[in-house]
């Protein structure tokens, strides 16, 4: 049961195995099935064990986790969710079509030719061919990272859902520095039409979703500026959502404003099939210090890359100001 589960330092330290993972199998979520704790995975079933709410009314403080040395070891995996919170919640994962995992910071991805047409074959006939093989390119990846400087007696007293939203506006920030790289990805040998002129239209838009013959224009990528422009047009005030949270185009497609644009570009892309991002690691952290409370210089990473999965499924429309 999960109340009789060994806590310690090693389980951050498994090969080929995550924290979460090792708590996973000492604690087997399916002999919770039928039960309140069923909804919980191996790690919240901790948090339930030592009593320590990371949120609501009742909201603990940082040092809750530093009770016992067995509930201190929880607080690294605590530090990385808040990280890898904040991380979804960037314009990233709205960009991104499939996330691969690979064991080492060079992959090499799969690509598809899917060049004959399809349609009927005569009895006997060579069947028209969809090859999938090993791409040319290799992906290298790069690792991206953040010291935090935070004392343990400057938090220790600090709400940790207060704590908890510093840590996911990390995460964010770290995913909008990688975007960067996964924006130059996308447009870098993609087709294109350019329009004179910084202003954009309507008529623009409508003309770079026409663009798209096998694939869709799920979302429109733009700086905040262009963004501005877009939404005042007056094709948008008949535009509507029900998800107040997105901005929809008046034939479906999202509207992303994205920071890292410049005013010259609008992207185009079906994020169903443009972009794969490769992780050979999850969000790493140094978990012994957090453990020790030695939480003055921790360093936070993750090794990312970027390769186009269809070139189709990506258009930019090109302001220029001539």
């Amino acid at each position: 049961m999960f109340n009789e589960v060994k806590l310690e330092k090693g389980m951050y330290h498994l090969a080929g195995k995550s924290f979460v993972q090792a708590l996973e199998e000492a604690d087997p979520g399916k002999q919770y099935a039928g039960t309140p704790l069923a909804q919980l995975d191996a790690y919240e079933r901790q948090l339930k064990r030592f009593d320590i709410r990371v949120s609501g009314a009742g909201c603990d403080r940082v040092e809750k986790f530093f009770t016992t040395t067995e509930s201190a070891v929880l607080f690294p995996e605590f530090v990385r969710r808040a990280v890898v919170q904040g991380m979804r919640e960037a314009v990233l994962g709205e960009m991104t079509a499939v996330v691969t995992r690979c064991e080492s910071n060079r992959y090499q991805g799969i690509e598809l030719t899917d060049t004959a047409t399809y349609t009927t074959t005569d009895q006997g006939d060579p069947m028209p061919a969809s090859t999938i093989q090993e791409g040319e390119d290799t992906v290298t990846l790069l690792k991206y990272g953040r010291t935090v400087k935070a004392s343990y007696e400057a938090v220790r007293q600090q709400r940790l859902d207060v704590f908890a939203l510093m840590l996911r506006r990390i995460g964010r920030q770290l995913a909008d520095s990688v975007t960067a790289d996964a924006l130059t990805v996308l447009v870098t040998g993609a087709a294109s039409i350019t329009k004179a002129g910084a202003d954009i239209a309507y008529g623009d838009l409508a003309a770079l979703y026409g663009r798209f013959q096998s694939f869709d224009m799920k979302a429109v990528l733009a700086s905040p500026a262009v963004a501005a422009k877009i939404l005042v047009m007056d094709q948008m005030l008949e535009a509507s959502s029900k998800d107040v949270t997105e901005i929809r185009l008046p034939f479906g497609t999202r509207l992303i404003r994205c920071q890292q644009m410049d005013d010259t570009k609008v992207i185009g892309v079906d994020t169903d099939f443009a972009l794969e991002q490769i992780q050979s690691s999850d969000v790493v952290l140094e978990t012994d210090k957090l453990i020790d409370c030695q939480l003055d210089c921790i360093g936070i990473s993750v090794n990312i890359g970027f390769r186009k999965l269809m070139g189709d499924a990506v258009k930019v429309l090109k302001l220029t100001t001539s």
